[in-house]
């Protein structure tokens, strides 16, 4: 398991100045925290999996610079790589909610104690749930990675904190029968929103997958998926 160098502060690989796509319906800073165990082949955030870095911003310059956004943002969003990765992460929350900003959280979930730890701090959760509990492992390249995800995915159904999942497609890597075992899923475990994120080639490593370049989410699967989970409120973004 990868170590942060200094568990004190928060190990950012950059930011986003404004996003109004990272949490719904408010204007957004994006902080990209470093560190990720896993190794998804559409990562486009790929510079991040290593806790350390040449020329990352410190923690303390992020927040003097959001100092100047008050008034003109709404949330600051904690993404990565995969934020719960760092004992900072809490206290960081903590920070930038006593300037006056809600709280937002991406999370892959793989670490559903940490996750339940920095879960009262967040006003809103993006979950990436990668694939249905039988292909995880295909996906994230870790034995029984399914496991701590769906812990996550519990927990959230039963805090108090708006959440939604999300999940990247690309044909070669989830079936229109991989879909429709997670849709099931998903709408078992009574999740509100599924979004469908079809793979975007920019950032991502993986040669093949980036040849391939972007792929249209097809209509016909998505009505498939309605049908099957028709608890579930599903999207393509």
């Amino acid at each position: 398991m990868q170590q942060i160098r200094n568990e004190e502060e928060l190990r950012l690989g950059g930011r986003m100045p404004l996003s109004t796509l990272d949490y719904p319906g408010e204007l957004a800073a994006v902080l990209f925290c470093r560190g990720c165990p896993w190794r998804c082949p559409y990562c486009h955030n790929a510079a991040l999996r290593e806790a350390g870095g040449e020329a990352d911003e410190d923690f303390a310059g992020a927040l003097s610079w959001l100092e100047s956004r008050q008034g003109l943002l709404d949330a600051v969003v904690f993404s990565g790589g995969e934020p719960t990765r760092q004992k900072a992460l809490g206290a960081a929350m903590a920070a930038v909610r006593d300037l006056g900003f809600k709280i937002g959280l991406h999370t892959a979930g793989m670490f559903p104690e940490a996750l339940a730890d920095v879960l009262p701090s967040c006003d809103w959760v993006g979950c990436d749930i990668k694939a249905p509990a039988a292909a995880y492992d295909r996906i994230t390249g870790i034995a029984n990675s399914a496991d701590p995800a769906l812990a996550s995915l519990q927990l959230l159904t039963q805090a108090h904190v708006a959440f939604e999942v999300r999940t990247t497609w690309h044909p070669a890597l989830l079936t229109p029968t991989d879909m429709t075992a997670l849709a099931d899923e998903l709408d078992r475990q009574e999740v509100p929103t599924w979004v469908i994120q079809p793979f975007q080639p920019k950032g991502c490593v993986d040669e093949n997958l980036r040849a391939a370049g972007p792929a249209a989410f097809p209509d016909e699967l998505l009505e498939t998926l309605r049908q099957t989970a028709p608890g579930l409120s599903i999207t393509v973004r």
